[in-house]
């Protein structure tokens, strides 16, 4: 008889990474009634998406998916957004900031960007909905604020959170009791890094926006950041709009979210620079983050995703 033991087998870090992804996916939806998915067509949601068509296969994924529209998206961002829901067979709810604008419930800031503006949105969407949980797809090292936010992060009655009141996962063990009126926001990839991020849509072959590639395009400079020139985002009188070659490394409101001169048109290209680089997609590119030291926070205190 043989004594070989067998050799245990060891998990690379992103399938750790994707199974406690899936292990929450799964427990929200089981604990809770009518969660929904925040999806922008953005990377990170993008991959919670695929995260969640694992989940379920070979079923559909069991809930809907919701984009607080600023009016200032990226046109190819949508243009992905509504494929990739048509491909999944989704249903997509679409929550948008002009509608309030137009009906007052909302006005324009002085600085141009609606990226704040989304908040008041998504609270009434979620409430409309019903949802008492939210998928996002925000992660640990993209900003302080969102680095202490737990992985189940209750919501008060009025959608809003408090830093100082949060529960403890130990052992993978997620709380999520709530009242009526309160609910949770549930992030799957909040352990994930930038290029853990890259290094799975690279493993998996996801498909992305085309923003996230090298392209050539008109840009102007502000605030040590490249400027997309269009509608929500023109050059000022003295700003020189130059031709360059430049990749997104997040897809916001084109009103504050700069791009990066770049000339990786592939995701092993993209993978080796995210390797490189020591700043994060936010830091280096959202200028509404800029606003001051403690931007995310005062924004996710409110209802922000």
């Amino acid at each position: 008889m043989s004594t070989d033991l067998a050799t245990p087998t060891r998990l690379s870090t992103l399938d750790t990474l994707e199974a406690e992804a899936i292990h929450i996916i799964r427990e929200v939806v089981a604990e809770f009634e009518r969660p929904v998915l925040l999806f922008s067509g953005g990377k990170d949601s993008v991959v919670v998406l695929h995260l969640a068509t694992k989940a379920f296969l070979p079923g559909r994924v069991p809930f809907p998916v919701l984009h607080v529209d600023t009016g200032h998206n990226f046109p190819e961002v949508l243009a992905f957004r509504d494929e990739t829901v048509a491909r999944l067979g989704l249903t997509l709810h679409v929550a948008r900031v002009q509608d309030y604008l137009d009906d007052g419930r909302l006005h324009e800031r002085a600085d141009g960007t609606r990226n704040p503006l989304q908040t008041q949105p998504l609270l009434d969407a979620i409430a409309a909905g019903r949802h008492d949980a939210v998928f996002g797809g925000a992660r640990r090292d993209e900003d302080k604020a969102r680095a202490k936010e737990r992985i189940i992060s209750l919501r008060d009655e009025f959608g809003q959170w408090d830093p100082r009141n949060q529960r403890p996962e130990l052992w993978s063990l997620y709380n999520g009791r709530h009242t009526p009126g309160q609910h949770v926001r549930a992030f799957p990839i909040s352990n994930w890094t930038e290029l853990d991020i890259w290094r799975y849509i690279e493993r998996e072959g996801i498909a992305l926006p085309p923003l996230y590639f090298a392209h050539e395009r008109d840009v102007y400079s502000r605030d040590g950041m490249w400027r997309a020139v269009g509608e929500a985002s023109p050059a000022r009188a003295e700003e020189d709009v130059v031709r360059r070659t430049v990749r997104y490394r997040t897809v916001g409101d084109m009103s504050c979210t700069g791009a990066v001169e770049s000339d990786a048109a592939d995701v092993a290209s993209i993978v080796a620079e995210v390797a490189r680089t020591t700043l994060t997609e936010r830091g280096a590119t959202r200028a509404d983050d800029r606003l001051s030291e403690a931007a995310m926070e005062d924004r996710k205190k409110d209802g922000y995703f």
